[in-house]
Order: C-alpha cells, then structure tokens, then sequence
C-alpha cells in the first residue's frame, strides 16, 4: 500500500481557497441573506464563497490523488502588466474619464505579451475605446462622463 501523501503545489492552492472561501462565508453571514427569489446583501458573496470552497475541496481531493509537476517559469511581465492594468482603470477612471481610461488601460495590459508591438498596441487599445464607447454609451445608454476634470474641455461626443 502506498503511503498517504499530498501534492504540496495542489495542498496548498486548496487550503488557500477553503481558508479564504470560509472566511468570506463567515463575513457574509454577517448580512441579510434572504432567498434565492429576494437575495439580500449576502446572499451573492455567500454563494460564491461556498463554490470557492467547493472548488478548493475538488483542487484538495485531486492533491491527493495524483502527483503534480513543480510550477514552471512564472510570467512576471504578464503579471506586471496585467495585474495593474484594471487598478489604473479604477483610479483614473474619475478624472481622466471613460474613455481615455479603458485606451489606457487596453494599452497597459497590450504589453503582457513580449510579441505585442506599440503599432499593434495602439490600434488595438483604440478598437477597444470605440467598442467600449458604442456599447455603453449608445447601446446601453449609461451616463458616465466620457472625459474628466483630469482633461482640458473636449468637445461633446
């Protein structure tokens, strides 16, 4: 029989996703709950938290099952350019305004990639913007400002 052993990489992953999936069960008990057809406040953050957990239980019990290979390279060019890509968004967003935001932020998270060039980047952030612009602001008319008080007055789009 084979000893009992647990794959660490997997291990810990699932440890991480009960320990925070519990953590935000607790918190959202917290709230009122209500129903499915009355949701309240907690309801969503309640439910994802037990699929978190349910995810980390299944990440658990196949780290017991099988051995997994050790992590390989880690892109930290991705990871530098992505992960700060929608903090920007956030931060900017007010004062720089819609549009100007999602054009940089599209161009932020284009240089992930080691293959993207600036040309590429450009137009790729600029179809973005326009498609960005289309859909919230004339398919779904929802009323954001589409430059800020970051900017000098643009004309009225």
């Amino acid at each position: 029989m084979k000893p009992f052993t647990i794959d660490t990489t997997n291990g810990i992953c699932a440890a991480l996703f009960i320990f925070l999936g519990g953590f935000f069960a607790l918190q959202s008990l917290g709230l009122e709950i209500g129903t499915a057809f009355r949701m309240g406040p907690g309801y969503f953050p309640l439910v994802l938290a037990i699929v978190l957990i349910l995810l980390g239980a299944i990440i658990l019990v196949e780290a017991v099952r099988f051995e997994s290979e050790p992590i390989g390279h880690v892109a930290w060019r991705g990871m530098l350019f992505i992960l700060p890509a929608p903090i920007f968004f956030g931060l900017t967003v007010r004062g720089l305004g819609f549009l100007p935001s999602i054009f940089l932020t599209a161009l932020i998270a284009s240089f992930a990639s080691g293959r993207m060039r600036p040309l590429t980047a450009l137009v790729l952030s600029a179809g973005l913007t326009l498609f960005a612009f289309l859909v919230f602001s004339y398919a779904l008319g929802l009323p954001f400002r589409r430059f800020g008080p970051w900017l000098p007055s643009w004309p009225a789009l």
